[in-house]
């Protein structure tokens, strides 16, 4: 999960690895990897995840505690659509401090 929102994980911060989290945990972890993520092709915005295919992957696991793998999917969910969104949101204002600044440079008008 550090992968994908592009930050270094911190050994103080996590356990050794996914078998010290309960086996609800686990299964969210699994299922929350395998339902596909939703973006808005105009805006580049992060909707979240496409909930379609969870009772699928719920079957598939054979979970038992349903409702608690799937609160826990969502809180994943919710910490990381935050983190894409706010990334996208500092890509964009950057983009605008860029082309404020001066905007692109081509080859054509480049002094050199």
């Amino acid at each position: 999960m550090c992968e994908q929102l592009g930050v270094e994980p911190d050994p103080e911060r996590l356990p050794s690895s996914l078998a010290a989290f309960p086996e609800e945990v686990q299964l969210a972890f699994t299922i929350f990897g395998y339902l596909p993520d939703r973006w808005d092709s105009m805006s580049g915005g992060y909707f979240g995840k496409d909930w379609s295919s969870a009772n699928f992957f719920l079957d598939l696991f054979n979970v038992e505690d349903k409702r608690l793998v799937v609160l826990f999917v969502s809180k994943m969910e919710g910490y990381y659509t935050k983190k894409v969104n706010q990334k996208v949101e500092n890509k964009r204002k950057a983009d605008e401090r860029k082309a404020t600044a001066g905007g692109k440079q081509y080859v054509h008008n480049v002094k050199g």
